[in-house]
């Protein structure tokens, strides 16, 4: 019986373990997005290292994977306020920011299979 609890627990904690493997790191989950967003020399930055227009730090190189491969995934990978942070992003760039955001929309997603419908997700958030 013994046998059984130990393989059990141990199976448990392996699927844990991918399931958690899956998900994106969260080391950035504390970035206060207002801040980001309110401070233009910080946006145009984030900014232009994901459009491939300037340098890029460490986490703007992630941003650039995170973006593309979210964006495909429908943001499967994303941890809950990763993708509560996605969704303000987004919205802020649609409102306040329409050219990085058109910019962004040419170099990740050229075809629009995606924007449509987060589009109209935010949208639907206002």
């Amino acid at each position: 019986m013994k046998l059984i609890l130990v393989a059990v627990a141990i199976t448990l904690a392996c699927v844990q373990a991918a399931e958690d493997k899956e998900k994106y790191s969260s080391k950035y989950d504390n970035i206060n997005l207002d801040e980001v967003l309110g401070n233009k020399r910080l946006l145009n930055g984030y900014m232009k290292c994901t459009l491939d227009q300037g340098p890029c730090t460490a986490e703007g190189k992630e941003l650039k994977y995170y973006i593309s491969d979210g964006l495909k995934t429908g943001c499967s990978k994303c941890t809950p306020r990763q993708r509560k942070g996605v969704k303000k992003v987004m919205k802020y760039l649609i409102k306040y920011e329409p050219e990085y955001w058109k910019q962004a929309v040419e170099k990740y997603d050229p075809k629009k299979v995606y924007t449509k419908k987060y589009e109209k997700e935010v949208y639907s958030w206002q």
